[in-house]
């Protein structure tokens, strides 16, 4: 169970996409875990704990990301990170 792989599919739907505040957001709890964690749109794929390579996939409001994560923790990584888009980034 160590290196479980989990993956899912969602739509970006606050105003800004991943850019600025959503992005350190995404980061921030993408590093709490120890799962190495991907983020993909549109076949283009970055380091979901790296800023730089966030910001690079120029995600915007209506795009829809693949976030993959691997490792002990990755469920609940990616249930962290869908709950915190669903929820627009506390932006509304």
């Amino acid at each position: 169970m160590s290196n479980e792989v989990v993956e899912a599919r969602v739509k970006v739907l606050n105003k800004v996409g991943l850019h600025a505040r959503p992005a350190v957001m995404f980061v921030k709890t993408a590093k709490k875990f120890k799962s190495k964690i991907t983020i993909c749109k549109n076949g283009e794929c970055g380091d979901a704990k790296i800023l730089l390579q966030v910001l690079a996939l120029d995600v915007q409001c209506g795009d829809e990301i693949l976030i993959k994560a691997e490792g002990e923790d990755a469920k609940e990584a990616i249930k962290e990170l869908i709950t915190l888009i669903e929820n627009k980034f506390g932006e509304e």
